[in-house]
């Protein structure tokens, strides 16, 4: 039986990366040379070029990545790696009369690994940043910032993810069978306090945010929230500009902690009526309760995930099919095979949650468009579009998998049938 496991998360690691590649190789397939009617003015024939050099370019660097970390880790499990560092953590950090604690082995070994496996993609996310993000012109970050956001990357990682594992390996040990439900409920209040204060907490260590002065945009603004029913005491300015030219805007926190962010790059790029008509779609999402059902569905599986992680971490084969043997207590190695083997689910589930996300994108995008204006909207999604040289033309099965919102197409087909 563990020769059964070791062999079926062998076969999900190729299974997963030949669908990667597969929906890549026919998304790229899928580009054309001449955009459909409702797509045409966005680009030019010399910037529609350049869109596709840049989507060539990002391809070619994902598929690198993704087959480099695809035989990296196929040649740690062949080759018996994570017993072995199992093996060295405990020889190495306890002895006979001090034996290491299960827990900080679990928080060595997997920080190893995490460092380990970032280190081994930063060529690529170097090369990403500061060669092709810089040749078609977004890249604003310099090398001393790239190396400070590492750091402070890893440092956070280091003190919330350590800190939950820890919970989560105490949480098993002192509840045996009924730790999924202890871990539910502490994972549960982690969920709702990052969303609440995401931006308040994490967001300021890396990027300044300041309120939206007065004058035009804000009165335009508070009007519009006015007229809703919206209660909007924060609109904040983000200054994403010190690392991308690339546009963006998003809604975060819930009750009184909501807060509306608008990158800087945004403001410089678009009119007053575009930018309302981009706030109009992130209120509509609050009106319309996505973020509550979709935090709602998150909580619920993450239920599942810990149920299931509750069946399967004290089963002795979870850890022998990586040559360690069981021993009570010890349940780093049965987290690492179930991280590997609920992929599948995982996948699955994140189909669903794209499904619904896209769904609430269109309910976002025809409240704006009945409640402000379906021109200025249409008009901002398009120059984001070409701000950000995306990709007009995705294959159907690429969105269908990948995407969390609907492609360019059919966001304007819909927008189109509000009228106004």
């Amino acid at each position: 039986m563990t020769t059964l496991i070791f062999v079926c998360i062998i076969a999900i690691i190729l299974i997963d990366y030949a669908v990667e590649r597969w929906l890549d190789y026919i998304n790229a397939k899928h580009r054309k040379t001449v955009l459909p009617e409702e797509l045409q003015g966005i680009y030019n024939t010399e910037e529609y070029n350049k869109q596709q050099r840049y989507e060539q370019a990002k391809s070619k660097i994902s598929f690198w990545a993704s087959t480099i970390s695809t035989v990296l880790i196929l040649a740690l499990l062949l080759c018996g790696a994570f017993a072995w560092l199992d093996s060295w953590i405990y020889s190495t950090f306890g002895s006979a009369e001090h034996p290491l604690h299960h827990i900080w082995a679990a928080l060595l070994f997997f920080g190893i690994i995490g460092f380990a496996a970032d280190l081994a993609g930063k060529p690529f996310e170097i090369y990403n940043t500061f060669v092709i993000e810089e040749k078609f012109g977004f890249n604003k970050m310099t090398p001393k910032l790239f190396v400070i956001d590492t750091i402070k990357g890893w440092i956070l990682t280091g003190i919330l993810g350590g800190a939950i594992l820890a919970a989560l390996l105490a949480l098993m040990a002192y509840f045996g069978e009924w730790f999924w439900l202890y871990a539910w409920v502490f994972i549960s209040v982690i969920m709702v306090c990052m969303t609440m204060f995401y931006s308040s907490l994490i967001v300021p260590l890396f990027n300044k945010q300041t309120p939206l002065e007065e004058g035009e945009l804000k009165r335009a603004i508070t009007e519009f929230a006015d007229k809703v029913g919206f209660k909007l005491d924060n609109i904040y300015v983000i200054d994403g500009s010190k690392r991308s030219t690339k546009a963006n805007a998003y809604f975060s926190g819930l009750g009184a902690k909501k807060r509306i962010v608008l990158y800087d790059t945004l403001i410089q790029e678009m009119t007053t009526e575009e930018i309302v008509a981009v706030l109009a779609h992130e209120i509509g999402h609050y009106k319309k309760k996505h973020t509550r059902t979709m935090i709602i569905a998150s909580l619920a599986q993450m239920g599942v995930m810990l149920f299931v992680l509750g069946l399967c971490v004290r089963l002795p084969l979870f850890t022998e099919a990586l040559g360690v043997p069981y021993e009570e207590g010890k349940y780093h190695i049965a987290l690492l095979v179930f991280s590997m083997l609920y992929t599948p689910l995982s996948f699955a589930i994140s189909l669903l949650f794209n499904y619904v996300s896209r769904k609430n994108e269109f309910e976002a995008d025809t409240y704006a468009a009945h409640n402000y204006s379906a021109k200025s909207l249409a008009q901002a999604l398009r120059k984001l579009s070409k701000r950000n040289l995306s990709n007009l033309t995705p294959h159907p099965w690429y969105v269908f998998c990948y995407y969390s919102h609907p492609d360019l197409l059919q966001r304007l087909q819909n927008i189109r049938k509000q009228g106004k």
